[in-house]
């Protein structure tokens, strides 16, 4: 009896010890799985900032070359304004010229007939002819208007006085002679009229 009871004594520690060892494995390999899944954690968490930083630059990137292009978009648009406006500026009076050559052909031709011509009086009407033509055309097509009268009532505003007389007949102000018609282009002055003022006497 005695030796029954040993070996079962025996086989009972047995199985104990091989049951403590399995658990042991079994809690080994448990602690050994998670620190794998500890150690993937760190390193994928490790990669996301990364890749963060990566995908941020790429961004900086597209956004300096949107930058540049707009840049230069605007620089070659600013230089097409520029050329434009020069391009402007140069042949702001090509209209002009072009109405003005008719009355310098005319002038032309007078003087070409004034050559065999003895007598003024058609060179005369020649000249006249042109400059009532000429006048037509500035004022009809580009409201270009002269001013200045004798008996017009003086006024500081469009006239330069470059002399005054006194007169007891006259009540205000006005103009005796005009030496230079005054002109106007719409509703600005751009040449004064020069003109002597008849002032009435103290």
């Amino acid at each position: 009896m005695s030796t029954e009871n040993t070996n079962t004594e025996e086989q009972q520690t047995e199985n104990a010890s091989q049951e403590a060892v399995s658990k042991a494995e079994e809690t080994s390999e448990q602690t050994s799985q998670a620190d794998s899944q500890n150690a993937e954690g760190a390193e994928s968490a490790a990669e996301d900032p990364a890749k963060k930083i990566a995908e941020l630059e790429a961004q900086i990137e597209e956004l300096k070359k949107d930058a540049l292009y707009k840049a230069a978009e605007n620089d070659n648009w600013r230089k097409r304004m520029m050329a434009q406006k020069e391009e402007a500026v140069a042949y702001a009076n090509a209209n002009l010229l072009s109405d003005l050559l008719e009355s310098l052909d005319n002038f032309d031709r007078t003087l070409d007939a004034a050559k065999d011509i003895k007598e003024a009086k058609p060179i005369v009407d020649g000249i006249k002819m042109i400059n009532k033509s000429l006048v037509s055309m500035l004022e009809n097509k580009y409201e270009l208007v002269a001013y200045g009268a004798k008996g017009d009532e003086f006024n500081p505003d469009i006239h330069e006085a470059i002399g005054r007389v006194e007169d007891e007949k006259v009540k205000k102000e006005t103009l005796q002679e005009v030496y230079l018609k005054g002109y106007k282009l719409k509703d600005r002055v751009i040449r004064h009229a020069k003109v002597m003022v008849c002032v009435p006497k103290n």
